[in-house]
């Protein structure tokens, strides 16, 4: 058996992560907890705290609408207004991951994200006031703020995070950004139940609770302390990067200490790279085009089609009407745990065995959406194993492309890279997201229940596209997985005619 395969799928327990007793555990989770709640926690809580007022905002519309224009309103016209509502978060989360590399770069990891919260703020304010003023308008304004909270969070968050912790627990604290997106998406689904905040007189606040992650951020946050890579290899601030390794680490942080001033005599004076200058250099194309790809498949996938049919597959399986927000919420709760349960696992059984089986277990449950689909009126029991099939489905979704791409989005890239590439990855995630939603409407009308055919082929392509060449990253610095990367790009040779064949050892 070959080392390589031992190094991947080694059993459970057989390794024994030695360093993660040396650090300051607390400490750690803190500055993660401070960085997650005003982070993606935002962008998960805005995404489903949109759906409990759905219908109270058409009737604010209409009114407004009548009152100003003595007219009612047209069905296709509301329904485009509520459309523009929607998805002016996928908007503002694109323009949001464009000037997410600047802050980065210019505020620090910490300080980009204290100051992300501005745009929390006012988005609460504008969708507050938005039914007191009679402003529909002040709704699009709010979200399209909420998406530039989010873009930025998305990217600032996920790099604080896998640039704080030690490389042994790198992979579990990773897991942090796709919790928090679950746990908000969670919450957001809870409060925007009726017996909370999801009344009629109530959805203007609702929509403005947005803020409260943001002040609880602004109020912990700052205890934490900045990244202390960004210290030393951005900064040049040794003692501020010591002290920040003490905090996270304690007293015996040496190691980590050693990895980032080594990461540093390797970088030399290279600066952080803007977008442009890392899509034009050739050391790192590879890596660019392989998280783009992971973080297209990631909104691709069919994950938003799962959520799509299953309030129809709850109801054919006799689940009253009433009853079926419940139901989703227990959805949103599967996959709150299984990315929970992610952070326990990527570590010990890597990144590859996750993903890889993840995206597997999706393309077999695919086609037996189809099936089920296809033949739901056959059997009482076909409804019944379609509901199995939605939280297999969300189950290995959350236990694999949801947890693990943003942190192989993180570890591909050295220091200088990393801010520039999480900001062109979080482009491509929310133009996927801003895609699927307008596009998915139409796919669902033309194709039916065989829409999950082109989910089948997005999944498995992805699977195979990570087997065959994306490189295992457990348990390894930043600089071994660049030197690994560099050392197997070498190794491509060309066939005589010129024509470059890729080398798939890794």
């Amino acid at each position: 058996m070959s080392k390589r395969f031992l190094d991947e799928y080694e059993p459970l327990l057989v390794k024994e992560i030695k360093p993660a007793a040396q650090t300051e555990l607390p400490n750690l989770l803190l500055a993660a907890f401070a960085a997650c709640i005003g982070g993606t926690f935002q962008y998960g809580y805005n995404i489903s705290v949109i759906n409990g007022p759905t219908e109270y905002v058409h009737n604010f519309i209409n009114q407004t609408v009548s009152d100003r224009y003595q007219t009612g309103i047209s069905d296709y016209l509301l329904t485009l207004l509520w459309s523009i509502i929607a998805t002016s978060l996928a908007i503002g989360g694109f323009f949001g991951s464009i000037i997410s590399d600047t802050l980065a770069v210019k505020l620090g990891r910490k300080g980009a994200l204290l100051a992300n919260n501005i745009f929390a703020v006012m988005a609460a304010l504008m969708m507050g006031l938005s039914y007191p003023t009679g402003l529909y308008e002040l709704l699009i304004v709010g979200r399209l703020l909420c998406g530039i909270n989010a873009g930025i969070g998305l990217c600032v968050q996920t790099l604080y995070l896998s640039e704080i912790p030690p490389t042994t627990l790198r992979g579990a604290m990773g897991i942090g950004t796709s919790v928090s997106i679950t746990f908000g998406i969670l919450v957001g689904q809870v409060v925007g139940l009726k017996e909370f905040l999801g009344k009629e007189e109530l959805w203007p606040f609702l929509l403005s609770t947005t803020c409260i992650p943001a002040f609880l951020q602004l109020l912990i946050l700052p205890f934490s302390p900045e990244s202390p890579r960004y210290l030393l290899i951005d900064k040049g601030d040794v003692d501020g990067c010591k002290k920040a390794l003490k905090q996270l680490h304690g007293a015996r942080y040496e190691q980590e200490w050693k990895e980032i001033e080594e990461e540093k005599k390797n970088l030399g004076s290279v600066k952080a790279k803007t977008a442009w200058e890392v899509m034009g250099d050739r050391s790192v194309r590879w890596q660019l085009i392989t998280i783009s790809l992971l973080n297209a498949a990631q909104q691709l996938n069919g994950i938003n089609a799962i959520y799509f049919y299953a309030n129809y597959l709850f109801k054919e399986a006799g689940i009253p009407d009433d009853k079926i927000p419940y139901v989703t919420m227990g959805c949103g709760a599967c996959e709150c745990v299984t990315a929970l349960t992610c952070g326990f696992l990527i570590d010990r059984l890597g990144r590859r065995v996750l993903i890889i089986g993840g995206y597997g277990i999706m393309s077999v449950c695919c086609v037996l959406f189809t099936l089920t689909l296809s033949f739901q009126t056959a059997s009482p029991v076909i409804p019944y194993l379609s509901m199995v099939c939605v939280f297999i489905f969300i189950l290995s979704f959350g236990m694999g492309p949801g947890g693990v791409t943003n942190i192989l989005s993180a570890e591909l890239f050295t220091q200088t890279a990393r801010p520039a590439a999480f900001m062109i990855a979080g482009s491509v995630n929310w133009l996927s997201f801003f895609f699927i939603g307008m596009v998915f409407p139409f796919i669902v009308i033309g194709l039916q229940q065989y829409c999950f055919l082109v989910f089948l082929a997005v999944c498995f392509l992805t699977a195979l596209q990570i087997f065959f060449f994306i490189p295992e990253t457990k348990n390894k610095t930043f600089l071994e997985i660049q030197n690994k990367i560099n050392s197997s790009n070498n190794e491509n040779h060309s066939d005589g005619s010129g024509t470059v064949l890729l080398s798939t050892s890794l």
